[in-house]
């Protein structure tokens, strides 16, 4: 039985009001360290991510400065979303676009590992929703890997502000937003989007308006795709040749 598991069990049998403890889960016999463990299991983080391949990942940045160069500035975005991930408090899940890899940075004991599933963006990013969902997670938010200015901050701020409303976004300065938040499947949310253009963030809040669904904005941050972005933040060319 993995993690979340155990916790889900312990929640819906009772148990944690009694004194019991599991090494593996760092529960004690406090019951309310028992309830806050249970209350992250109830938050659950994806991150989406692209395999790291020359010529696969951005490529809108390529065009200005080599497939290789452009590997490189992904791989810098990656290790920066991985370290920001490992800091929320939430069960965590790296779901990768076309094949799982046991053996990268993405450590097993911090992130569950998965496989993107769906014919576009929408059907990919709904399909992790529902079934993380159909898990039992009452809060789910989903980042991609493309935001350099992404904090912890941002990640805690979203599960705060679901805990009041249904939706959380975060926007990015392209049209498009860095994260989104639910605390329920809205497939009405992911489909009739034109994907990857600057309409993404206007169309989401009108389906977030037009469903009555409450939600809050985030700050808005630059995610790069291109050079113009590449330029605006803090990353260093690498200058492979």
């Amino acid at each position: 039985m993995i993690r979340t598991e155990i916790i889900h069990f312990l929640k819906y049998t009772h148990i944690y009001n009694g004194l019991y403890s599991c090494s593996n889960l760092n529960l004690t016999h406090n019951p309310i360290k028992i309830k806050n463990q249970i209350v992250m299991a109830e938050n659950l983080l994806i991150i989406f991510v692209k395999n790291p391949v020359a010529g696969e990942v951005k490529t809108r940045l390529a065009a200005s400065i080599g497939d290789m160069n452009a590997l490189q500035v992904y791989k810098s975005l990656l290790s920066h979303t991985r370290n920001v991930a490992s800091e929320a408090e939430a069960d965590r899940q790296v779901w990768y676009s076309s094949k799982i890899d046991r053996r990268d940075a993405w450590e097993s004991n911090l992130f569950e590992k998965e496989l993107q599933s769906g014919s576009n963006l929408g059907e990919r990013m709904g399909n992790a929703f529902s079934r993380s969902f159909e898990q039992g997670y009452k809060r789910v938010v989903i980042i991609g890997s493309d935001c350099a200015e992404l904090t912890s901050d941002h990640i805690e701020k979203a599960f705060h502000l679901l805990e009041s409303h249904d939706a959380v976004i975060g926007p990015s300065e392209d049209g498009g937003y860095y994260l989104l938040g639910l605390t329920q499947f809205h497939p009405e949310i992911f489909s009739d989007v034109a994907w990857s253009t600057s309409s993404v963030l206007v169309r989401t809040i009108e389906k977030f308006e037009e469903n009555q669904i409450s939600y809050k904005e985030l700050e808005t941050l630059n995610d790069i795709d291109n050079e113009e972005d590449f330029m605006k933040s803090d990353l260093t060319l690498p200058y492979v040749d």
